[in-house]
């Protein structure tokens, strides 16, 4: 088995005072999304299988992805696409 290596460059940059504010600004999207990913966790690894509660937290957490994206686009942020 390969063992992958991963190279920094050699200067490593510290972010801006720009993008800290930009992290903060969707801070409340990210939060979101992290609880998106757990419930979607809890759907796969549930045993035997999912049940109607694990479906309602995932349509929940979804639910609040979406109304945090639309909160940062109606306050003209942009935010980029991440691959799904």
């Amino acid at each position: 088995m390969e063992e992958m290596v991963v190279r920094y460059s050699e200067e490593w940059v510290e972010p801006t005072a720009a993008d800290l504010a930009e992290i903060e600004r969707e801070s409340d999207l990210i939060d979101a999304e992290i609880d998106l990913v757990q419930a979607e966790i809890l759907l796969i690894t549930a045993e035997p299988g999912p049940t109607v509660i694990d479906w309602h937290r995932v349509r929940r957490a979804e639910a609040r992805v979406m109304r945090e994206l639309l909160k940062l686009r109606s306050a003209g942020a942009t935010v980029k696409a991440v691959a799904a």
